[in-house]
């Protein structure tokens, strides 16, 4: 059975009236499903080929509720050990809490959300883990995109990281050079593990509650912190349209694969032994960490009766925790600590 996304309700007030908010246009919902597939479809086919033996599994899935998805898994790959791409579109009646706590004016309104998200957990440990997400919801009058991209070495190296920003930076300016100084110290501060103290990797960019209203950029819940107090000195940004966000989603995604797979061609060669394989599967339990216990995406998906396997298809295959764990100093572990797990203008660098 194919099943339809329930449309929203649309106010009567004027597009005119001053207060009146920036509408989606007609088709939206179809135009971002078939955009965010597209996405997915062409990560798919280039990790297939770089992987060399890896295939992706497709499960398809429907939410009772209303909706569904496809999920995508690579298992035993030949250089990823374990990687997941899903899609997923869902619809209904019953807002999940979280996004009422942060949007109550959505209260009483039929949804709509989609996205494409994706975490790779390669089996080198000199590859990084790497992590992509973009959404867009609908309900009523509200309606944002939202999402963004980090990346999480073991064993880092200064010119990937550099890379890796400066393709995001190129991406971002392409629609505002507001974008990416705002959107990175976004980053920094969601992918941040409150409890350890420590961020979760290097960075890159990350955005929320875009719909195109006039307003400072940052619409973090952390107003004392640096990206709120950069967003606020940076000033008000003009209004965008619907287009123009959903323009710029889509182009932060096809951002991904020129900024990640340099990377894996340089590193997914180099020999390592049992020490670096330990460290990879030590520093894994932070991803499992911050997945289970801030991670919004996580608790949309449980909180709207998602399917739990596709839900939960980021964490990794192996992971260890040790009690106290800390890197002999100057050694190569140490490095990832004393240098890249603190906020650097990775973009500014030469590589």
């Amino acid at each position: 059975m194919t099943l339809s996304p329930a449309k929203a309700v649309r106010p009567s007030s004027p597009a005119s009236e001053p207060s009146a908010p920036i509408l989606p246009p007609e088709g939206s919902r179809d135009r971002v499903s078939t955009a965010f597939k597209g996405l997915q479809d062409r990560i798919c086919q280039k990790l297939e080929e770089i992987d060399g033996g890896g295939k992706f599994q497709e499960d398809a899935w429907q939410r009772t509720e209303g909706g569904g998805g496809r999920s995508r898994v690579m298992k035993a790959g030949n250089v990823f050990e374990q990687g997941g791409v899903g899609f997923s579109e869902v619809w209904g009646d019953k807002l999940p809490p979280a996004i009422l706590i942060k949007r109550p004016e959505a209260e009483g309104h039929q949804f709509y959300a989609t996205g494409t998200s994706m975490v790779l957990h390669p089996r080198n440990p000199y590859v990084p883990t790497v992590h992509l997400n973009y959404r867009y919801f609908e309900a009523g009058p509200v309606w944002w995109f939202g999402g963004g991209i980090d990346l999480t070495p073991y064993y880092a190296n200064k010119a990937d990281v550099v890379h890796f920003h400066q393709t995001l930076k190129a991406a971002c300016d392409r629609h505002n050079p507001q974008y990416y100084p705002n959107f990175k110290r976004w980053c920094d501060e969601y992918f941040y593990l409150k409890h350890r103290d420590e961020p979760r990797g290097v960075g890159g960019i990350f955005f929320d509650y875009q719909n195109g209203q006039r307003g400072e950029l940052y619409r973090g819940h952390n107003q004392d912190g640096p990206a709120a107090l950069y967003s606020q000195q940076a000033g008000t940004a003009p209004k965008r349209s619907w287009e123009e966000l959903f323009q710029f989603a889509v182009d932060c995604g096809d951002a991904f694969l020129p900024a990640y797979v340099p990377i894996v061609e340089k590193r997914a060669g180099i020999e390592y032994g049992d020490r670096e394989r330990n460290f990879q599967l030590y520093r894994r339990g932070r991803y499992v960490e911050f997945n289970l216990v801030y991670d919004r995406g996580t608790l949309f998906g449980l909180q709207t009766n998602g399917r739990t396997e596709s839900i939960l298809m980021s964490l990794p295959p192996m992971v260890r925790w040790e009690y106290s764990y800390a890197p002999e100093p100057g050694t190569p572990e140490a490095e990832l600590y004393d240098i890249f797990l603190k906020p650097h203008d990775w973009a500014e660098m030469d590589a």
